[in-house]
């Protein structure tokens, strides 16, 4: 048996359709809101500018042909991969939305370039080779005036003050990594109760590997706080072991930061270093055999193996960083000098991310020459064009549904208009916060999803004469109808979801475009069918649309009932 349908009461029919007011004049105000500069939140709101692609915007369609010759036929594949990463950085300099760069057979590049107006000035950039470079910290100091000197002084004191009593509780008993979580300010250790693990010499700051190592024994705490340039140490040691020869201590600290003289002012810049991709022979993807984690293994050659020995042994517990197109890609921390030619880049990488890192460095240690072999121009003229027919058959045939829908189902086929407009300004609210980029093909996704909104709609109204036909009340017949539409609709929303999905994951670009406007206005379409079409039918409950049945396109008089 079906369940019993509730009718809502009037006041949560007027909630519901207040609510749908305030969206729609909110979507309305986003799309166009043709309002003063004086109004209140202008600034917020913005003219509706659609994100156009390359065949209504206009721009240039270039083709490259990859010269493959001198890599390995193993690596090609990657190398070209990498080189069209680096294009597409490349592009997005430009602010092109939605650009397509992408890979064909015969090792080809295709590069749209969608609204580019210096298309010169484009194609040199994307055939330049990909910069990779090596960069240091360089430290400047700036001079302080003795008001910030004492400033400093006064701070020092302070901090002091305080680590000494933290101190003193520590001694006292009281639970240390309590404490730690309380005071410490060292964010990469406060939360997990100041654990810094095992470490062996040369991995921290001399004064409190002097501590951990010399002075304290396990489980014993400094007596006095121990002063380094970040700061005051509160520190306990709590384990060693040896690694082969090495001593590994454990430790627990609890940092009061502060400044002084010798490091205050300090401002930092990466600064270049004679190290680049014309000294790197090649990256692969690696794994740790300890904890099974993915790295990247770097090989340079002799030139290179001598300088990134040099650029490790001065920045020992200090980061170099690797960056592509003067982009940081990885920015590790060195722990000992490294000579032999080969590093290893260690980080929290899935395997998907190790990869992507190595081709985009292959990318630069080998360059794949390119060279342009064709470059074709769409004009703004031609966009325009075709943006106008568009609109004008969707605006014909939206005109042509409205007609039948109010002809037809006569006060429902009016509810149902309202709701188109209302899924209207909500699709194109949606397409300008996200932006989707609006192509010829997208544009037929959403005319498409149209022709869904006004099916749903259908099927409800169908569904409520038929049961106003078997003579059951306004009220119930509302409810009943959308309870019996509600399967079909879901169902056949579902399924074409599904198939926006597959579309998007396996098309290309321009039926990407397509996927993605067809599935966000089968989503919004579903939510004006069940929501907003309803609220409306709900309003007409009453006595007078009950005894003027007419207005809902049924005649009880003509209904075959045999």
């Amino acid at each position: 048996m079906r369940k019993n349908i509730q009718v809502l009461s009037r006041k949560k029919i007027w909630l519901s359709l207040a609510g749908i007011l305030i969206l729609s004049l909110f979507c309305a105000f986003l799309v166009y809101p043709n309002l003063p500069d004086s109004f209140p939140g202008q600034a917020f709101f913005a003219k509706f500018y659609p994100h156009l692609g390359l065949d209504l915007q206009g721009g240039t369609h270039l083709t490259y042909q990859a010269d493959v010759s001198d890599i390995p036929s193993a690596d090609q594949d990657s190398a070209l991969e990498g080189v069209r990463d680096v294009i597409e950085r490349r592009v997005n300099a430009f602010g092109v939305s939605e650009p397509l760069v992408q890979t064909r057979s015969g090792h080809r590049l295709i590069v749209e370039l969608a609204g580019v107006n210096d298309v010169n000035e484009a194609i040199k950039q994307i055939g330049e080779t990909p910069l990779l470079e090596f960069k240091e910290l360089e430290e400047t100091q700036k001079d302080l005036s003795q008001e910030e000197k004492d400033k400093i002084k006064s701070e020092a004191a302070q901090a002091l003050l305080k680590a000494q009593e933290i101190n003193q509780r520590a001694l006292a008993g009281e639970d240390f990594a309590a404490l730690a979580k309380e005071f410490s300010e060292d964010p990469g250790t406060k939360d997990n109760g100041g654990d810094l693990g095992y470490v062996k010499r040369g991995d921290l700051v001399s004064e409190f590997e002097q501590a951990i190592f010399d002075d304290l024994q396990v489980d014993q705490i400094t007596p006095e706080p121990i002063k380094s340039q970040f700061g005051y140490h509160i520190i306990k040691k709590t384990g060693e072991e040896y690694d082969e020869e090495d001593l590994l201590v454990k430790s627990s600290h609890i940092l009061i930061a502060v400044a002084d003289e010798s490091t205050a002012g300090l401002s930092y810049d990466w600064k270049n270093t004679q190290l680049s991709g014309k000294n790197l022979k090649a990256s692969r993807v690696e794994f740790d055999p300890n904890t099974g984690q993915p790295n990247v293994t770097l090989e340079f050659n002799s030139e290179g193996a001598d300088l990134f020995a040099e650029i490790t042994k001065r920045n020992i517990n200090k980061q170099v960083a690797i960056f592509l197109d003067n982009q940081p890609i990885s920015v590790p921390t060195v722990q000992e000098a490294i000579s032999g030619g080969t590093a290893v880049i260690s980080g929290n990488f899935n395997l998907n991310e190790a990869k992507l890192l190595a081709q985009r460095l292959n990318a630069g240690a080998l360059p794949v020459p390119i060279q342009l072999i064709s470059q074709q121009t769409v004009g703004p003229s031609l966009g325009k064009i075709s943006l106008q027919k568009s609109l004008l058959a969707g605006f014909i045939g939206l005109i042509i549904v409205i007609l039948f829908m109010i002809i037809y189902y006569r006060l429902m086929g009016l509810f149902a208009v309202l709701a188109l407009i209302i899924y209207g300004l909500i699709s194109l609210s949606i397409f300008e916060i996200w932006p989707v980029t609006l192509t010829l093909s997208g544009i037929a996704g959403f005319i498409l999803s149209i022709g869904m909104a006004v099916d749903a709609n259908i099927l409800i109204f169908e569904r409520t004469k038929e049961e106003l036909y078997n003579g059951k009340p306004l009220g119930m017949s509302v409810e009943e109808g959308f309870a019996r539409a509600w399967p079909s609709i879901r169902d056949s929303n579902i399924s074409s979801l599904i198939t926006c999905a597959i579309l998007f994951w396996f098309g290309s670009s321009l039926i990407k475009g397509f996927a993605i406007t067809l599935g966000l206005g089968i989503l919004v379409s579903m939510f004006s069918a069940i929501t907003i079409t309803r609220t409306f039918l709900r309003l007409t409950t009453g006595k007078f649309f009950a005894e003027h049945q007419g207005l809902f396109s049924v005649n009880k008089k003509n209904k075959n009932l045999s």
